[in-house]
């Protein structure tokens, strides 16, 4: 399995990181030019992890967003239902507790963490509500939530050589790069059917998230969204 479809069925969405996980990072570095250091770093900012807190980074992948939050001396949790991510990423960094779970069936008791966040993940998700409803069970009351995910440029000419960019350049790029370029055509895809910032807002506030905001990123490449959940 090299690729999922966009029903998102758990176990293609996972087969397909597992085989991308020996140089997704590197990967991301060349087909977002550098931007994601820049995101990670509003998602670092957003969370504002403090020491003695506890964090939860779902999608975490290799580890490498949990980073700033461990930096930071928060107690990180890196997450993410691709086993094949998980053991790069306890092969890199043995020291953070990487853990197995799906994020619409979170292995967490209740009101456990002071944030959650996600980056990049959400829309592999076959139930987004779901996962909504499950991270909010998760947070304890007044934590907090941060939702770094691609979205719909601002300026209508730009979003259409953006879409251009993503069903034709992002495909070859990573043929060069990727360990299974295929994968990066379903990622393609999913960027382009994934919903808008005020709909994804909607989403959040739906499965009981409160004080819901977003701020665009690079001109609405990307969009991170917050929420917080009631005391």
């Amino acid at each position: 399995m090299t690729r999922a479809s966009l029903d998102k069925k758990p176990r293609d969405v996972a087969a397909m990181f597992d085989a991308v996980a020996a140089r997704y990072d590197l990967t991301n570095d060349v087909l977002a030019l550098g931007q994601n250091r820049r995101w990670r770093t509003a998602v670092a900012r957003a969370v504002a992890a403090r020491p003695g807190e506890r964090v939860l980074d779902l999608a975490a992948g290799t580890g490498t967003s949990s980073q700033p939050f461990a930096d930071a001396g928060a107690f990180t949790v890196p997450c993410d239902f691709s086993l094949g991510m998980l053991a790069e990423g306890k092969r890199r960094t043995p020291w953070l507790p990487f853990t197995a779970g799906d994020a619409t069936r979170l292995p967490f008791a209740d009101g456990v963490f002071d944030a959650v966040t996600i980056s990049f993940g959400l829309r592999n998700v076959q139930d987004t509500g779901a996962a909504l409803r499950e991270m909010l069970r998760v947070t304890a009351p007044g934590g907090r939530l941060v939702v770094c995910e691609f979205s719909h440029p601002t300026w209508a000419p730009f979003r259409t050589v953006y879409t251009e960019y993503l069903m034709r350049a992002l495909p070859a790029v990573a043929t060069r790069v990727s360990s299974s370029p295929d994968a990066y055509v379903y990622l393609a895809e999913s960027i382009r059917a994934w919903p808008g910032q005020a709909e994804l807002a909607g989403a959040l506030g739906e499965a009981g998230w409160r004080r819901v905001a977003w701020r665009n990123l690079s001109g609405g490449i990307v969009a991170l969204h917050r929420g917080v959940r009631g005391r």
